[in-house]
């Protein structure tokens, strides 16, 4: 049985935002997945306490119902430790077939090794009508 102080927690000050999204038009994309997106996302850290950014897992839904959930270790190859009041911005993507919505979160550690995580808000992707089957 877990204890307690195990459990997962939401950290309250660990804030993720999306900075920007910008359809590719010249990614190279499988014809499953066709459009690409490229995006930016912080992660900043205003709770007082350490953490570290020990992986993360994507739930992407699409128009037609299709949902594709995306779990790995770290962040871009990276497993970020955020200090009070620091900020790790990086730059990813995500390749979809039509209209999607991608959500998530982001799982780690405080530094007395409670488990937390924190949301990555829901952001649209609009392949533009021009590039669209």
């Amino acid at each position: 049985m877990k204890n307690a102080s195990q459990e997962i927690h939401e950290l309250k000050g660990l804030h993720v935002s999306v900075d920007s999204i910008q359809f590719d038009p010249h990614a190279q994309a499988p014809p499953d997945r066709p459009y690409a997106f490229r995006y930016t996302i912080s992660i900043e850290n205003l709770s007082p306490v350490t953490v570290k950014i020990h992986g993360r897992k994507w739930i992407i839904r699409d128009k037609s119902g299709r949902v594709e959930v995306v779990e790995g270790d770290g962040v871009v190859g990276k497993t970020p430790e955020l200090p009070p009041g620091e900020r790790f911005t990086y730059e990813s993507y995500h390749l979809i077939l039509t209209e999607s919505i991608a959500e998530g979160s982001y799982f780690g550690l405080t530094e007395k090794k409670n488990p937390i995580y924190a949301r990555i808000p829901p952001f649209e992707m609009h392949p533009p009508q021009e590039f669209t089957v």
